[in-house]
């Protein structure tokens, strides 16, 4: 009963405040700030809206199942140019994320404070309270990561297995959905599935029973991997998209230590330069109680097993959500451009491993030690912070998005219903722009339109009237088709540009396209 109080009064406590932030960041203007965000919400929306609707809309450079989840709710107007269905997405995704954290603590150590903490300082951080109110997904990772974790390690337990049976769908499905939420799941998922194996050869498995059931457990995220990497196939040609949306400019390309740096220094611009350092002692002191406790019982037998595992196993499978790292650590390495929104799940990381540490400590002290973690953590890193390291990095195209108004405008008044060519990869967030003017996805040709679009970036001219390109980011596909191939353009006219954009329309007649600024 008082685990369920716990817990509940932790998810509760996360969305009021999370409702809150919400409405606080709506009156800001700044809950479609975030290029990304916008363009969650084009992807969710194209599923059903697009010239070829249907399950190849759900893309291959981003997991579907944010996108899924908002499918519906975005084919409302309404919901879609607000982006408020998304933004409630987020909100209960970090109340579950608190649930869960809450409860695995509580369930491996009997302490009430310890979940709470983490609860608090994954609730409080000014970047997660920020993306929890906009419709990004990084919420909806700490819910499913969170939730993955709690259930393989209540699988792990031996005991359940035994009264349960050897596999266990709800922590399967559980790590399904966090491998289809976000990339920084898939190292998350496969150290999970590891810290099981070690517990279950410390509770006392023979190393094949113990080998076997991980493998049946493995399996789960493993067949939606190989599911998404055939929808990748499929939609893009490619298994993987692993290039083409990033220049390798950064100084940490090729060197594991500088890239490791930037991770570090990441973390501690989002959460204060205590938290990683509280973090590391948090991670030693939950190994270190786990190498030091015995397991009671042994094992003479497959058909035997302990009377219990060890007190506070359950803690070790927070080490897992640190495996997060592993992400921007090696897209810094392959040269990618820091960027800190990619720490935020390191931030949740952080929070767990705190939290579990507190609840491993003597019980006279747990309150003390709680309070003083949480008042550092709130004074490094105020709750609404307007100058937090992701708020101000997601306004960083904002004098762009002022510039478009004259695309926009200029569309408005000429544009006569044929398709625009435009490159999702990059203008996602303009096409999300522009359905304040009226205008629905399925006004633009991208390239979630298999062979159509595939044609049109050989010669446009018969497929398309309108083409809108941005000429400042080599990541736009037909920016680099352009560059590419001279005659591109050919029979196109430059008729409007802004904000990096550039307009062009077919022409009636011959004609030369103009010259770029």
């Amino acid at each position: 009963m008082q685990q369920r109080r716990a817990t509940a009064l932790s998810a509760l406590f996360a969305a009021v405040f999370g409702t809150i932030a919400a409405v606080h960041y709506h009156r800001l203007g700044l809950t479609l700030a975030h290029y990304d965000a916008r363009a969650h919400l084009v992807v969710s929306r194209r599923i059903f809206d697009s010239l070829y609707p249907g399950w190849q809309q759900v893309g291959a450079v981003w997991l579907p199942l944010p996108h899924v989840l908002n499918a519906l709710p975005v084919q409302i107007d309404w919901l879609y140019r607000t982006g408020y269905s998304a933004v409630a997405i987020a909100v209960a995704s970090t109340a579950l994320a608190a649930w869960a954290i809450a409860g695995l603590i509580h369930r491996a150590t009997g302490s009430t404070i310890g979940g709470l903490v983490a609860m608090a300082l994954l609730v409080l951080n000014p970047n997660v309270v920020y993306l929890q109110s906009t419709p990004m997904t990084e919420p909806l990772l700490f819910a499913t990561t969170f939730l993955a974790a709690a259930a393989v390690a209540r699988w792990s337990d031996v005991r359940f297995q035994m009264s349960k049976g050897r596999t266990s769908p709800v922590a399967g499905w559980l790590l399904v959905a966090a491998t289809l939420t976000r990339f920084e799941a898939w190292p998350i998922v496969g150290a999970l599935l590891v810290l099981s194996l070690v517990v279950l050869l410390r509770a006392g498995l023979p190393v094949g029973d113990a080998f076997r059931r991980v493998r049946g457990l493995a399996y789960w995220p493993m067949w939606a991997v190989i599911a998404f990497l055939i929808d990748s196939k499929i939609t893009v040609g490619s298994w993987f998209v692993s290039s083409g949306f990033f220049i390798p400019d950064n100084p940490a390309r090729g060197h594991l230590w500088v890239a490791w740096i930037e991770v570090w220094q990441g973390l501690g611009r989002l959460s204060g330069p205590v938290m990683p350092w509280l973090a590391c002692l948090a991670a030693i002191a939950i190994a270190g109680t786990f190498a030091a406790r015995r397991t009671i019982g042994t094992i003479g037998t497959r058909a035997e097993v302990p009377a219990r595992t060890t007190d506070a196993t359950g803690t070790l499978f927070v080490l897992a959500l640190a495996a997060c790292a592993i992400l921007p650590w090696a897209a810094y390495y392959r040269g990618h451009p820091v960027r800190i929104r990619y720490d935020v799940p390191l931030v949740g990381a952080a929070a767990a491993l705190v939290g579990a540490a507190v609840a491993l400590l003597p019980r006279a002290a747990r309150a003390v030690v709680a309070g003083i973690v949480v008042a550092i953590a709130v004074w490094q890193a105020p709750p609404f912070d307007r100058n937090a390291p992701v708020i101000v990095e997601a306004q960083r195209v904002a004098a762009e998005d002022a510039g478009r108004t004259t695309v926009t405008a200029y569309l408005t008044a000429h544009w006569d219903g044929q398709p625009i060519m435009m490159s999702m990869g990059s203008l996602a967030q303009y096409m999300h722009d522009l359905s304040a003017a009226g205008f629905y996805v399925r006004d633009f040709l991208h390239e979630g339109n298999g062979e159509l679009w595939k044609y049109a970036m050989r010669t446009p001219r018969p497929y398309v009237e309108w083409i809108a390109i941005q000429e400042k980011e080599d990541r736009d596909e037909i920016f680099r088709q352009s560059r590419i191939d001279p005659r591109f353009l050919t029979g196109y006219a430059r008729v409007s540009s802004g904000g990096g954009i550039a307009l062009y329309r077919r022409c009636m007649a011959d004609c030369r396209s103009a010259t770029r600024d």
